[in-house]
């Protein structure tokens, strides 16, 4: 299971680029500034409407083109199901069999990513908006209801925002308050759920690859001795003041410790890596004893800032995985995830079999 095969055209580099992957381990080598990441950025918005790279689709079209276009075929329990994305400087437009899928959202159930690149240090180092991301991927794939309360919460959040920026009466900003409250405890209780188990598959990896305990918690995005409605209220005349609603569960946090200590505060930037990598990994686990589907993890030069101790520990944690395994090396020769399924080699955005 797993994707079976993926169609690039017009991506950075990649004018066009087709490659049928392996239901295992594909391994794709080649020089710095070939598009090997690129095709990783393909797939990966493939998954997920975005890109790992930049928060501007657009960026991602080559060079004096008008669109690119991502397809891919996914071998899957109920059969082979095809997706698709195309993205203008005006749009993106994303495919399911053939019929235009209703959000981005509609793909990711369908094709669960995840990437761990030499860029991953960020999920520890940088501020709460990423790690929200990434819980956010994992409460979305094992908490069914979770992803309508989010667009609901949104949706009221936004109504709320804007009457905060028209100076409306309290009365009408608050009109919005029981639908931030009804949605906001619904998120809030899903990922309190995932941190909970997630936490409990990340510690002993966490433990392995770097010999400290790992302690994650979630908080809410309002004060703790507070109920959502009260912490609303609490801050209305705040929220009128700067035009923005200032507690929620937009505004949460997945706080990571290690040896009890804030990691961004306390650990290298290779130990980052690490740690980043376990939180990706431990999502993977939690996510194959939930489904049945095969999720796929991109690993984008695996070899960078690790020594050879850490590098084999994270090698050693991949392969226990049963996800599919797209992979990018400098050398052609890489050997320590074993024999890979398919193998082959890009070279100025074209490949090589």
């Amino acid at each position: 299971m797993g994707l079976r095969r993926i169609q690039v055209t017009d991506l950075r580099c990649l004018r066009a680029v087709a490659l049928d992957v392996d239901s295992r381990y594909t391994l794709i080598s080649g020089p710095n500034g070939s598009g090997k990441t690129s095709v990783l950025e393909a797939i990966y918005f493939l998954g997920r409407g975005r890109s790992f790279r930049t928060h501007r689709p657009a960026r991602l079209i080559r060079s004096g083109c008008e669109r690119f276009i991502v397809f891919g075929e996914l071998d899957t329990s109920g059969g082979l199901l095809a997706l698709g994305i195309e993205v203008t400087p005006e749009r993106l437009r994303a495919r399911i069999a053939g019929r235009d899928a209703a959000s981005v959202a509609e793909l990711a159930s369908h094709f669960p990513v995840q990437i761990i690149d030499p860029d991953i240090h960020q999920l520890i180092e940088m501020g709460p908006a990423i790690r929200r991301r990434l819980m956010d991927w994992g409460v979305f794939h094992v908490e069914p209801p979770f992803l309508s309360a989010w667009q609901r919460y949104r949706q009221a959040l936004a109504q709320r925002n804007a009457a905060l920026r028209q100076r409306q009466p309290p009365t009408l900003v608050g009109a919005w308050d029981p639908d931030l409250v009804r949605t906001g405890e619904e998120i809030h209780d899903a990922r309190l759920r995932y941190v909970a188990r997630l936490e409990t598959i990340a510690q002993p990896i966490v433990e392995r690859l770097l010999g400290v305990p790992l302690e994650l918690r979630y908080r809410s995005g309002w004060p703790a001795e507070l109920t959502l409605n009260e912490a609303l209220r609490m801050h209305l005349t705040t929220d009128r003041e700067r035009g923005v609603t200032q507690v929620g569960p937009h505004r949460a946090e997945l706080v990571v410790r290690v040896d009890g200590a804030l990691a961004r505060e306390h650990v290298s930037r290779g130990q980052q890596k690490l740690l980043a990598a376990s939180l990706a990994i431990a999502q993977l686990k939690l996510l194959e004893s939930l489904s049945p589907e095969q999720p796929t993890l991109l690993l984008d030069d695996p070899a960078a800032e690790l020594d050879t101790r850490h590098l084999a520990g994270l090698i050693d944690e991949v392969r226990a995985l049963r996800a599919q395994l797209i992979v990018t090396t400098l050398e052609p020769d890489f050997s320590a995830l074993g024999e890979p399924g398919r193998k082959c080699s890009l070279h100025h955005g074209t490949l090589h079999f």
